[in-house]
């Protein structure tokens, strides 16, 4: 389900942002253009600080811990493990990104 987060001119060069999106904490990021989404938890000490973290090559870099993580996909450098990425799309000025519900089945 695309969920809108915010517009495109809300969101600044090469920073991150926070938002809140159906009770997941979400860091939206604007680099060269274009919108990244991830976990704005970062798994070391479950710290709601991603959206703070510094921006090095195609890695976000926690500012507490200094973890590294892919922008594009969350996970951690040199690591299967990371955090949860969104796919994004921007319409019209818009940012959306999808968010998928759990479901789970009880036997």
């Amino acid at each position: 389900m695309l969920k809108k987060i915010c517009k495109l001119s809300d969101l600044s060069e090469g920073k991150g942002k926070k938002f809140f999106i159906d009770d997941e904490d979400v860091a939206i990021f604007l680099i060269k253009g274009k919108v990244f989404a991830l976990s704005n938890i970062c798994p070391h000490q479950h710290s709601s600080i991603i959206h703070e973290g510094f921006l090095e090559d195609d890695f976000v870099v926690c500012p507490a811990h200094g973890w590294k993580f892919n922008i594009h996909n969350g996970k951690k450098e040199g690591k299967y493990n990371g955090l949860k990425s969104y796919s994004v799309m921007v319409e019209n000025g818009e940012v959306f990104i999808e968010m998928k519900k759990n479901t789970y089945k009880y036997e």
